[in-house]
């Protein structure tokens, strides 16, 4: 297990009659203009707002939950205790201890890791939670297989986005420090053009299209491979995604080393991808944790229904945006671009500090939006699913889900993306709190097909009842007692 990391929260608040800033001589009327002028989006999610996996914690998260593993033959397999019991290098265990300042392996790590590095190294197909210490198992697999004396490509790891490529790559050239193993990634500076010279590096890590061309182009071979990793596999195996240039790089793979090792790891699988998966990937191990178990009970989840659209915002106005100077920070979760810049307008004309983020936004936009937040610059994030996905901030304690997260049909729910939306909040251990709002029959069926599915209660707030959202935040640790 990773030593905790040190958690630094705000120590000024203001008063408990204090109001956010803007908030003072707001006249009623005004007010519901400019709630009237904000239209909640009932269309589905805008083209490039799909869940972004940007840069990921290395801190862990252990939770006593079960780990179903399903084993591809009667290979003896012993969950190890120390890392020592996995016969890495000794520079790979330097780059553990040192470098990474792990302890010991967390519970994650001690049962797929034996899976991953015990001759006759069978593929994995791994889900469990974020911050488990996934990334660990698959950088080490493929530090681990590395032969240092073949200067050619021995592993490849494929990442959907450019801010998982980078996460990646800095966790192995971490973990990899003191082996002498090289390694290069397609977000590498000189690489921002279509790359010429043949890469002779170990290991690689990209997305698909760098990956393809490169590969197209004879620049990357892919004869010595013995690793192949997919990280967010689900999103890689999505019939709408990059199932089709998954497959194919598998196939080439496999063509080229029968033995070829496949990793699959992620922290959500539905049972659509999971059985691809276990097509695709003959005779891999499994590892999986229940999905009612990947509902954090540190998150306490709760349903707000509104009589319309308007009073959903209205409840951020009069219910949440109060609470949110008390707490540590917010993340309000839409839809549609339109969405996001609506609430973000109707905040700032009222003075209340916060920022937004969308898929239309260019990566500096975006860098310098994550960078404000991470830093407390802003304490509130308007955000469609691009972060959805491994975008931690230990100081989020609130999710406000405005939209609920849905399929492009926008009537079925998207259970994957509601656990990881959640999931932004109570991050290492800490609390928090998700309030759903809630409009229309449509909606009400979406949020009760959410509590069935992770069989974990979500409970009604009043709309209009502020005593009870400060109830809540209460019970949740967020707020003080009352003395």
């Amino acid at each position: 297990m990773q030593k905790p990391a040190e958690l630094t929260t705000r120590s000024e608040s203001p008063a408990d009659n204090d109001v956010p800033p803007g908030f003072e001589d707001v006249e009623v009327n005004e007010a519901a203009a400019k709630l009237s002028s904000v239209q909640v989006s009932e269309a589905a999610p805008d083209a490039g707002d799909e869940p972004d996996t940007s840069l990921k914690t290395d801190s862990l998260v252990e939770r006593d939950t079960e780990v179903k593993k399903v084993l591809a033959d009667d290979t003896l397999y012993t969950s190890a205790k120390t890392f020592e019991e996995l016969g890495l290098s000794p520079e790979l265990l330097q780059g553990l201890y040192i470098e990474m300042k792990f302890e010991r392996p967390s519970k994650i790590q001690a049962e797929t890791l034996p899976l991953i590095l015990t001759p006759p190294h069978r593929s994995l197909i791994a889900q469990a939670h974020n911050g488990s210490g996934k990334t660990t198992c698959f950088t080490l697999a493929m530090l681990s297989r590395v032969d240092p004396a073949l200067h050619a490509p021995q592993a490849l790891c494929v990442c959907p986005t450019r801010e998982l490529v980078i996460q990646n790559a800095a966790v192995l050239e971490r973990l990899g420090k003191y082996s002498g193993i090289t390694m290069t990634s397609t977000a590498a500076a000189d690489y921002a053009t279509t790359r010429r010279a043949r890469i002779n590096e170990q290991i690689v890590v990209g997305t698909h299209g760098k990956l393809r061309d490169w590969m197209s182009k004879r620049v990357l071979s892919v004869a010595a491979m013995k690793v192949l990793v997919f990280d967010e596999a689900d999103e890689m195996l999505k019939q709408e995604g990059f199932l089709d240039d998954s497959v194919r790089m598998m196939r080439q793979l496999q063509a080229a080393n029968k033995d070829l090792q496949i990793l699959l790891f992620s922290a959500t699988f539905n049972e659509r991808v999971k059985t691809f998966a276990q097509k695709a990937v003959k005779d891999a191990n499994q590892v999986f944790v229940p999905k009612e178990d990947l509902s954090l009970d540190v998150i306490k989840q709760y349903r707000v229904y509104c009589p319309t659209s308007a009073d959903k915002v209205k409840v951020l106005r009069d219910m949440i945006f109060p609470q949110c100077e008390r707490l540590g920070q917010t993340i309000i979760f839409v839809r549609t671009r339109e969405t996001a810049r609506d609430v973000h307008r109707l905040m700032e004309s009222e003075g209340h500090k916060c920022t937004s983020i969308q898929g239309g936004m260019d990566h500096t936009a975006r860098d310098r939006v994550i960078r404000e937040f991470r830093d407390g610059t802003t304490k509130i994030l308007i955000s469609t699913d691009v972060l959805s996905r491994g975008f931690d901030v230990t100081q989020v304690t609130l999710v406000i889900n405005l939209d609920l997260p849905v399929e492009k049909d926008v009537r079925i729910p998207a259970f994957e993306t509601y656990l990881h939306r959640i999931g932004r909040s109570g991050r290492f251990g800490r609390k928090g709190v998700a309030f759903n709002l809630v409009t229309g029959d449509t909606e009400r069926r979406v949020i009760d097909e959410i509590e069935a599915y992770f069989k974990h209660p979500i409970p009604e707030v009043p709309y209009d009842n502020e005593e009870e959202f400060v109830n809540v935040l209460r019970r949740a640790g967020l707020t003080e007692q009352e003395a």
